[in-house]
């Protein structure tokens, strides 16, 4: 087999959304986020792993997300829209039983006259200014909107992965005072806000990077496994070159090991400098540029060639690839690519 196998740690993923059900009040429900196809592991069956759990609502970002998950699931879960009630998306909501979180006045036009009486969820812009009503909006239609009666209303923060940031403590400001006085459930924290602790929990957290085993939650358990087979190996004389380029020149005789991935399967070009790949605990560095299917290896300290080399599993996660290139561990997990034989364990 010459693709790489991405193994799905079902159980590591429902056992991080305990972990973060049990960081909050009994009161608090916690849903789960599975936008993105499930963040890049496959939003049917990491959806179908968290209902099974106990998860009973769900957030995607847009309308046709939500019609994935409905497949999976069935009828009963609640699934939130992001992106509300954009025009178009009528007939799936009505008829797929979806709750769009209302961002607009123009939103809320589209969303009653078309569906009158159907659920809908608002969305409160308190500084993030990304998605949302803003203050000014939101005072012309809380009061319609609140006999409408919406299911939840909800913003985001924009720093909850820096707890000590001052956003935070004005963002949860603006939201209180923006909902004050209101009957109807609350939601302010994704993974980050859950951590933050109970002043920013309300009625509902919405989960998200960390259930995939990502940071701000730093004792997630690790969800993506990554394993690339080893198509061919070589021996390269001092001083020759490997890969596009000639970027790298072996110091010393070196065994190289060509891999089956590139960037074109989300192993990002700009890692090829500070990548190793993992044969069990042993790091071996890649070699030259990483191309768009291969990568080339440095085995030569292994006592022998091996099957498989690592690139995501117990000595390195999504968000240590993340660090080598400034990036977010959400940015690995959805851009690792469709060629992976993906494998579920705890299915």
């Amino acid at each position: 087999m010459a693709s790489g196998v991405l193994t799905i740690d079902l159980e590591a993923l429902v056992e991080n959304w305990r972990a973060l059900d049990a960081r909050t009040a009994p009161h608090v429900e916690t849903a789960a986020v599975v936008k993105a196809d499930g963040y890049g592991l496959g939003a049917a069956q990491v959806a179908r792993a968290l209902a099974r759990a106990g998860a009973r609502r769900f957030f995607v970002a847009i309308a046709e997300e939500g019609a994935a998950i409905r497949q999976a699931l069935g009828p009963g879960p609640e699934i939130n829209v992001f992106s509300g009630h954009m025009a178009g998306d009528t007939e799936m909501i009505t008829d797929l039983e979806l709750v769009p979180m209302i961002n607009s006045i123009d939103q809320m036009l589209r969303h009653v006259e078309a569906l009158p009486g159907a659920p809908f969820g608002v969305q409160l812009d308190t500084g993030m200014n990304r998605l949302g009503m803003e203050p000014a909006e939101w005072a012309a239609l809380r009061d319609i909107a609140q006999q409408q009666g919406p299911t939840l209303i909800m913003s985001h923060l924009a720093c909850a992965d820096t707890p000590d940031h001052p956003m935070n403590a004005q963002q949860l400001r603006t939201f209180t005072e923006m909902t004050a006085g209101m009957a109807v459930p609350r939601s302010l924290a994704s993974t980050g806000g859950v951590l933050m602790g109970p002043e920013y929990h309300f009625d509902l957290t919405r989960p998200g990077i960390g259930l995939y085993g990502g940071l701000p939650f730093a004792q997630a358990q690790p969800v993506a496994y990554l394993s690339l087979p080893v198509i061919q190996t070589r021996w390269v004389a001092a001083g020759e070159t490997v890969g596009y380029g000639n970027t790298w020149s072996a110091p010393r005789d070196s065994r190289i090991a060509t891999v089956a991935a590139g960037y074109g399967d989300g192993v990002m070009r700009l890692l090829g400098p500070r990548l190793s790949l993992y044969a069990g605990h042993t790091a071996c560095p890649v070699r030259g540029r990483i191309s768009m299917d291969l990568i080339g290896v440095d085995i030569t300290d292994l006592p022998e060639d091996p099957p498989a080399l690592d690139v995501l599993g117990q000595q390195q996660g999504v968000d240590d690839l993340a660090a080598m290139i400034d990036t977010i561990g959400y940015e690995v997990l959805t851009s690792l690519g469709g060629r992976y034989t993906r494998r579920l364990h705890g299915a």
